[in-house]
């Protein structure tokens, strides 16, 4: 049971809340890029020219934006250890929620790259401020499930931009796919009115105004002194492989399974409106199999961090990863089935993510804390973002055909083998206290 105060859970729950709407907005766009591009582009939806088109710009704009969370976290990390983390988590919040609705009425590529990037920046910089901001305040034997729980907002994140796009793209506006991305987009200032509650309720922890008084500032090359070098290369190897996975996969959901779907849509012959529907309905069923699994393995971090240790629960989590990659997209699977297996790359490629909310925080002391795991969380991005590029590079080239795109996500599934050798370098923090 975990043990916290009436203000210590509201804490929680700002946090989670901001991480939540975090990943929606984030991933929005991946939805809607089927439709999105196209338009924007001038191409007829579903043309083979449109599944080219998609696959490359959904590969190269998640890069950007990727590169885009990464100057986020670097940015903001240090302004909320010098400013404080309520005000830091507040204003990213806006950011990424005004950034994301701006997407909706962009009317050229380079529009929606200007908007993602800024959404981009709020989204990098929210991560580093809740996380110090729960760590600092909850109880130290209840750190791990409450940085395990905050995690957990983002597959339902997940779970609630999946019924965002099909309650809009699939049912309401189904018939109207060149207009449907635009109301999908524009549901990203929910987190706005977030924000507000923020700064109603929170207040900056103790534990950083007691040091935020006497300390001075933090900078970034701290975190490369021989004292504070091996924490940060621990955070650095872990994040990099789980950010490099996560993003070569996740980004791609809704286009490989729109992929699929548009396979049986000839095989059926179904009718442009039927067409619609099935793929809509296709991308939510991927979704849900994946975050499902990404929710109960971000739970199960809890248990494994606890039992056996931080070091071990990244040999498990990057051992069941690879199987669950390379079985996935490397087997001669029935189209339906493959949506199922989605779970398992949720379970272990998701699931990972529940480790750094606690992880992070714990490998630096509080003056330096959103500062050393806002950059370790988020610089591993600018390599990520070399994968969802190279993926849709690769898959573009193969002009849609699904077997392309399948193939070049089963070699995503060596990145965690890479990860497995990177693990005798993880420094263990079990049952050790944050650092003042």
């Amino acid at each position: 049971m975990l043990k916290l105060s009436r203000y210590q859970w509201t804490v929680l729950a700002a946090a989670w809340l901001g991480w939540g709407f975090d990943v929606f907005d984030s991933l929005l766009f991946n939805y809607v890029a089927p439709n999105a591009v196209p338009t924007l582009l001038g191409i007829a939806i579903g043309t083979t020219a449109a599944k080219t088109a998609t696959l490359f710009w959904t590969g190269t704009l998640t890069a950007l934006f990727l590169i885009g969370w990464a100057i986020g976290g670097v940015i903001f990390g240090p302004i909320a250890d010098r400013y404080g983390r309520r005000r830091v988590l507040m204003f990213t919040m806006v950011l990424y929620a005004v950034g994301t609705a701006a997407c909706a009425f962009v009317t050229s590529m380079p529009q929606l790259i200007l908007c993602r990037f800024i959404a981009s920046l709020g989204i990098g910089g929210e991560w580093a401020a809740g996380s110090a901001l729960v760590a600092e305040v909850v109880p130290e034997e209840s750190r791990v499930e409450a940085g395990a729980l905050l995690y957990t907002s983002a597959p339902l994140g997940l779970f609630l931009a999946t019924g965002v796009n099909s309650w809009i793209a699939g049912h309401w506006f189904s018939g109207s796919p060149e207009v449907s991305w635009r109301y999908v987009l524009l549901c990203g200032l929910l987190p706005a009115a977030i924000a507000f509650i923020v700064r109603l309720f929170i207040k900056e922890p103790a534990r950083w105004q007691a040091v935020a008084t006497t300390a001075s500032t933090p900078r970034l090359s701290e975190l490369f002194s021989p004292t504070l070098w091996p924490r940060t290369r621990s955070a650095l190897f872990m994040t990099f492989i789980a950010l490099l996975m996560w993003w070569s996969c996740n980004a791609f959901i809704p286009v490989v399974s729109a992929t699929l779907a548009q396979g049986e849509v000839l095989r059926l012959g179904l009718t442009k409106v039927e067409a619609s529907i099935l793929v809509e309905s296709w991308k939510t069923q991927a979704t849900t199999f994946f975050n499902l699994g990404g929710l109960i393995g971000t739970l199960l971090t809890i248990p494994i961090a606890k039992r056996l240790g931080r070091k071990p629960m990244y040999i498990i989590y990057f051992a069941a990863s690879a199987i669950a990659l390379l079985t996935t997209f490397g087997l001669n699977l029935d189209p339906q089935i493959r949506l199922y297996m989605y779970f398992f790359v949720g379970l272990s490629v998701f699931g990972i993510f529940g480790s750094f909310t606690f992880y992070l925080p714990e490998l630096f002391p509080t003056r330096i804390r959103a500062t050393g795991s806002g950059f370790c969380y988020n610089i591993g991005r600018v390599v990520a973002a070399g994968g969802p590029f190279l993926v849709g590079t690769i898959a573009a080239r193969g002009a849609g055909d699904p077997a392309v795109v399948l193939q070049t996500l089963f070699l995503v599934g060596f990145v965690p083998i890479i990860g497995l050798l990177l693990t005798p370098w993880v420094i263990e923090t079990r049952g050790q206290s944050i650092q003042d």
